[in-house]
């Protein structure tokens, strides 16, 4: 596993935990925590502390677009998992650094974390919100070919998510 995928798995996590009690555990000791265990050896503690820092940092803006871009799914109503990696995208997606983060990444980064972790439609469901804001926002670096692809062709086209503005289920 990527050590950046991992460190979001992390913040994933203690988001996840932080979010069902309802927010009365100190988030750094569960970060902590989550390091110690799940990334001892992580080679970029400060990726982790900072991507940690800025999602509560900007959650009430984040929140605020997540109800603007899934309207009938309430906040308190979207599963702890899928809320919490629609924060991780959409703090990367609107507010991180797009040379270090571009948004393909950003938004691919989310859909992951939403599978491995989510429900069945999770990824759906969380490619459909970062979709909409993406797509909103103008498709920032759509057309651009990252640095280790110019001069190849994607033979595939299996890099681009479909955006599919459908609610999970099972939800």
């Amino acid at each position: 596993m990527a050590t950046r995928h991992l460190a979001r798995s992390i913040v994933l996590q203690s988001l996840y935990e932080w979010d069902f009690y309802n927010q009365k555990k100190d988030l750094a000791d569960i970060l902590e925590r989550n390091m110690k265990e799940f990334g001892p050896g992580i080679d970029e503690p400060e990726f982790v502390l900072n991507l940690m820092k800025n999602i509560i940092g900007h959650k009430k803006e984040i929140d605020n677009i997540i109800e603007k871009a899934a309207p009938e799914w309430p906040i308190d109503q979207i599963a702890i998992v899928d809320r919490n990696a629609l924060r991780i995208g959409l703090y990367e997606l609107l507010f991180a650094n797009r040379s270090e983060v571009p948004p393909k990444v950003a938004i691919n980064e989310a859909i992951e974390l939403a599978k491995n972790y989510g429900g069945p439609n999770s990824g759906k469901f969380i490619n459909g919100v970062l979709g909409t804001v993406y797509r909103e926002l103008g498709e920032p670096g759509k057309d651009d070919t990252p640095p280790h692809q110019k001069g190849e062709q994607n033979k595939d086209n299996g890099g681009d998510k479909t955006i599919e503005a459908k609610s999970p289920k099972s939800k």
